[in-house]
């Protein structure tokens, strides 16, 4: 059987891809920070089924030593500082996981077995002010975050060790996709979760920042499928993941609004403080060479979506969680 190693395995992707592999046959290994605390909540129910390694993207050794032990064949980079207004907050740490974090592990890889295939999760935040619409792989990029910036120099570094050493290296462009595992400081399962508290009755009122900015949307599932597929071609390549159709925060809202019954306006609020710094308005992906050469479509839609986040957290909120 293949082993595989992803960074950020607790995460909504990590924990996604765990399952996806599992059911391929592989052998998984994923790797988790040392901490105080550890919050595997998203991959406890796979705890018997993974093996855990620790290392950090910050620490060249401890990569070194998670390629030895876990002996992949394939390795996912999805481990990031990714809250975009964070990386405002935080930019030097942004900067040191989601740039010079993607340095190291390549050089570890380069190290260790250029035999591997290596995944890089790049991001829709690096075409930001938009120079083409809709965005596809030859789109330049705009950033408007450090977060952006940061995952620029993940992609480039990405595409120059592919280059240069000649590694099956890829990266996926991925468009915003979430899902009920999404953490709630996003601003799709922060509507979702709110929704769910306000029908059930614990919750007053719904906060907002810019509801007119407009995103890419997809379920997160469906995503990782795409990821799996750039490694099993016979050339390493980049592809943009998306589903080629914008939607706005506001609407957003108000579909999960009218999906328990409720009118959106009567509980949601604007508040300026919550614009960033300098705004993304629209993002929206061109997937035709995903759909052409990797065969990858999605297969839920936005109002799926939509309504498969707030049910989730219907059920949370009932169990009173």
């Amino acid at each position: 059987m293949p082993n595989a190693l992803i960074t950020g395995v607790t995460g909504q992707d990590g924990s996604y891809l765990a399952e996806f592999l599992l059911e391929k046959g592989y052998t998984v290994f994923g790797v988790v920070r040392r901490a105080s605390t550890e919050n595997f909540e998203r991959i406890e129910h796979l705890r018997d089924r993974i093996n855990l390694v620790q290392a950090d993207l910050l620490d060249q050794l401890s990569l070194i030593e998670a390629l030895e032990e876990s002996e992949p064949n394939e390795v996912y980079n999805l481990a990031a500082q990714s809250f975009v207004p964070t990386s405002w907050k935080q930019p030097v740490l942004t900067a040191e996981f989601d740039a010079v974090g993607v340095t190291r592990l390549l050089e570890a890889i380069r190290t260790v077995d250029r035999r591997i295939r290596y995944y890089q999760a790049s991001s829709s935040e690096m075409f930001g002010k938009v120079l083409e619409v809709p965005q596809r792989e030859t789109t330049p990029f705009y950033p408007r975050s450090p977060y952006g910036v940061a995952k620029v120099y993940g992609h480039f570094i990405t595409v120059n060790y592919r280059e240069s050493y000649d590694l099956f290296a890829c990266a996926g462009i991925l468009f915003n996709h979430e899902s009920p595992r999404r953490g709630k400081e996003f601003v799709t399962r922060k509507i979702s979760d709110a929704v769910a508290r306000i029908v059930e009755g614990v919750q007053d009122e719904l906060v907002l920042g810019n509801i007119n900015a407009e995103r890419d949307w997809g379920f997160a599932g469906d995503y990782i499928r795409a990821m799996w597929l750039m490694l099993q071609q016979e050339e390493p390549s980049d592809y943009v993941v998306a589903t080629g159709e914008t939607h706005s925060v506001r609407e957003f809202a108000q579909l999960a609004f009218d999906h328990v019954g409720l009118e959106w306006e009567k509980y949601v609020k604007t508040d300026p403080a919550l614009h960033r710094p300098a705004e993304v308005d629209q993002l929206i992906g061109d997937p035709s060479r995903a759909h052409s050469t990797l065969g990858w479509r999605p297969e839920v839609d936005f109002p799926g979506l939509v309504r498969m986040m707030v049910d989730a957290d219907r059920e949370r909120v009932r169990r009173g969680e």
